[in-house]
């Protein structure tokens, strides 16, 4: 993932921002005793893109990758509408309590720019729901120049959504968050409607780190520079993380990129581990024995 790449990761602020203050009142509309869900994985499971990561002679990668993860972000969906042949095969090959979390075809977004979608969204959907219970928020990725301009196609999108299929939107165009009016309004058109606001965190783009949850998921995309800061950044994600579980946070979904992905199960295993340690979860490490740090 090249977005929001820097020549120099090491002049960068990573401080993690504040909270939103509304983000602490969307949260306490749900607190409970119940333990939030974790959900931490990579982009992709091919293996030109995870060098290393699979032991020689592994003959199916999906069944591989999902024994050492329990979530995928799928972005192989942007690319092309698979058939629902495909998702019933993946939802095959892979374990109970695995799941996937596509992103939207690049017609709805780049293409047709949220005008006039309902077909290409029906017939997605309706192959996608062969993911049954494995099929995690669906996430919508729009082009860096969709700007707020176009903001009735965002309502028109959002209100027509399926309520029963949980979506998150990542918008790129800086004018969604830096007008404050705009801001305002986009936020509370997710909140009403239960969508999630997707946050990034990535070295060239501070900017969309706007720390603005608008339902009780957390839907994260982290982008790593292959820098040692790499890891301290995630320390920081453990802390926010865990106020967030002790605020009435549901469910975390944090996917985590580098600009050179064959490192990306590298630092997902200093996550994991970091999830357990200090938060008290049980996921698995992957490849925990043959890890090795980058520093």
């Amino acid at each position: 993932m090249k977005f929001g790449i820097v020549d120099n990761p090491e002049i960068i602020d990573f401080t993690l921002p504040p909270d939103h203050p509304k983000t602490k009142t969307v949260l306490n509309k749900y607190k409970d005793d119940n333990i939030p869900e974790i959900y931490v994985g990579c982009a992709k499971w091919n293996r030109a893109d995870l060098k290393g990561f699979y032991p020689r002679g592994t003959k199916d990668e999906l069944v591989y990758y999902a024994s050492q993860f329990n979530a995928i972000e799928l972005n192989a969906t942007f690319y092309r509408i698979f058939p629902a042949e495909q998702f019933a095969t993946w939802y095959k090959k892979t374990p109970d309590g695995f799941k996937f979390f596509p992103k939207l075809n690049q017609e709805i977004s780049h293409w047709k720019r949220l005008n006039e979608t309902k077909e290409v969204v029906d017939n997605y959907l309706y192959n996608a729901i062969n993911l049954k219970e494995k099929l995690g928020t669906i996430f919508l990725q729009m082009h860096n120049n969709f700007a707020p301009k176009d903001f009735n196609r965002v309502i028109q999108f959002v209100e027509a959504w399926p309520k029963e299929l949980p979506l998150a939107i990542e918008f790129r165009h800086t004018d969604w968050y830096n007008d404050a009016s705009v801001a305002k309004a986009l936020y509370q058109l997710l909140e009403d409607n239960n969508i999630g606001n997707v946050i990034v965190d990535t070295a060239g783009r501070r900017d969309l780190l706007h720390m603005r949850l608008t339902n009780a998921t957390a839907f994260v995309r982290y982008v790593g520079a292959n820098h040692p800061s790499d890891y301290s950044r995630l320390d920081d994600w453990i802390e926010r993380i865990n106020y967030w579980k002790g605020e009435g946070i549901k469910e975390i979904d944090f996917f985590i990129h580098q600009n050179i992905e064959k490192e990306s199960p590298l630092l997902s295993a200093y996550f994991i581990k970091k999830i357990n340690e200090q938060l008290g979860y049980t996921l698995k490490v992957p490849n925990e024995q043959e890890q090795q740090t980058l520093l």
